[in-house]
């Protein structure tokens, strides 16, 4: 990959800017960590704009139940048809362009039985060739446990049907568990490009699980670990955001919040959030302290003021009668 390039500017947000270089330079940071792995990100150029492509990771971070669409048995799942609305099972060319599979994409499809909430969060398949994007949702509670019944579909039918519906974690989009909340701190994937911004994102990925939430009721965050929160705004780009952030996601995750469940936290309060309350308590005590200090100083200094300027005015009454 060339990591070179004339010094332009890249958008990544609403009046911020980075030069082209800058970002390659990042990118380049990003790739090498993924190495190997189906993480790692493209770049392209078209009419002299930068673009970069690939998978972001996203965590669920929800505190409420999600609603998932009820489709019909009939109704088969197809990809957008946009270009930068990939699909799981759509594979990209060489310059972006969208190629159809050569085969079905590998979609687990269980009997619904109910799930203890005890289950291991989904993770993303690392190696070169595994698949590109996570279809499943890990869920933490079951509402109902729904043992598939039989119907008077043909055997092949019935299979066509397994084979094209997407499942979260055995359970389908059907009226009896179409509500659920995944389970916190388990990772998907949707494939975006740099020129996505967050409401993009997030319809994206709601779509990718046809859920019937409106995209206006979460928000995507990055959490680091030091407890810093910060909310990607309506005219953020989130791939860029991530590659600024860096790879590693032991330092900072992108979670898909509530946006009245969340509160952003800077990094001056963050690096107090972890402390015991008595730590607290005595940074508190020796801030007040200082405030005292400050504050009896001030005083200090304007009394003096003050005698200056009373014996002045008098100076300046007592002439004209001395005269």
């Amino acid at each position: 990959m060339d990591y070179g390039g004339c010094e332009l500017l890249v958008p990544c947000g609403k009046d911020k800017y980075i030069s082209k270089n800058e970002l390659l330079l990042h990118l380049k940071t990003y790739n090498i960590y993924y190495e190997g792995q189906n993480l790692q990100l493209r770049h392209r150029e078209e009419e002299g704009e930068l673009i970069v492509e690939g998978l972001l990771n996203i965590s669920w971070g929800l505190r409420r139940p999600i609603r998932l669409q009820m489709q019909d048995d009939n109704q088969r799942i197809r990809p957008p048809p946009s270009s930068s609305s990939w699909h799981s099972g759509c594979n990209l060319g060489a310059h972006g362009s969208v190629l159809k599979p050569s085969t079905l994409p590998d979609i687990q499809v269980t009997d619904a039985e109910p799930t203890p909430s005890t289950e291991a969060p989904g993770n993303v398949t690392g190696s070169k060739g595994g698949p590109e994007e996570t279809p499943q949702l890990m869920r933490t509670r079951s509402d109902v446990g729904v043992r598939r019944r039989g119907s008077s579909r043909t055997p092949s039918e019935q299979r066509r049907i397994r084979r094209h519906r997407f499942s979260i974690n055995g359970h389908f989009y059907n009226h009896k568990t179409s509500v659920f909340t995944p389970a916190y701190g388990s990772v998907t994937n949707v494939r975006i490009n740099s020129t996505m911004t967050t409401p993009q994102v997030l319809k994206l990925l709601l779509n990718k699980f046809k859920i019937e939430n409106s995209a206006e009721e979460f928000a995507l965050y990055i959490v680091h670990t030091s407890g810093e929160k910060q909310k990607l705004r309506a005219s953020d780009y989130p791939l860029i955001a991530r590659i600024l952030q860096g790879p590693c996601e032991q330092v900072s995750k992108v979670f898909l919040m509530e946006k009245d469940q969340v509160e952003e936290i800077t990094y001056d309060v963050a690096q107090y959030i972890k402390f015991e309350m008595p730590v607290l308590r005595s940074f508190i005590q020796k801030l007040e302290e200082e405030e005292d200090r400050e504050v009896k100083k001030l005083m200090r200094k304007y009394s003096i003021l003050r005698l200056m300027i009373e014996q002045r005015l008098e100076e300046i009454s007592e002439g004209p009668t001395a005269m």
